[in-house]
């Protein structure tokens, strides 16, 4: 997932640059589009991946960052985009699908 000019930086320093773009995208986090060439949605991001998961026809290992994790929830499970979009992703753990179960180890 590309944050397109907003890469590298973080929410705060977005915040103090970028204000309406940064407060645009707390009342609909799934959906925005940051600025710059490449940026994704997590909408975006959840289309661009379901071709590879609706492929998987075998046991599978995935290394991933959490925007993935929350597309997963979303696909799998039908999570709402606003709950998807704000969902705690630890950094410390495994998350197992099987089926249409998501579950962390």
């Amino acid at each position: 997932m590309s944050f397109g000019d907003w890469q590298g930086f973080t929410f705060p320093e977005l915040e103090a640059r970028h204000l309406g773009s940064a407060r645009e995208r707390r009342f609909d986090k799934w959906n925005f589009l940051p600025p710059g060439e490449g940026a994704e949605s997590y909408q975006m991001l959840l289309e661009r991946i379901k071709p590879w998961f609706d492929a998987l026809d075998r046991q599978t290992v995935c290394v991933t960052h959490g925007g993935v994790v929350r597309a997963l929830f979303r696909m799998v499970l039908g999570m709402p985009e606003k709950e998807a979009a704000t969902l705690n992703v630890p950094q410390d753990r495994l998350l197992r699908l099987e089926g249409r179960r998501l579950e962390w180890l």
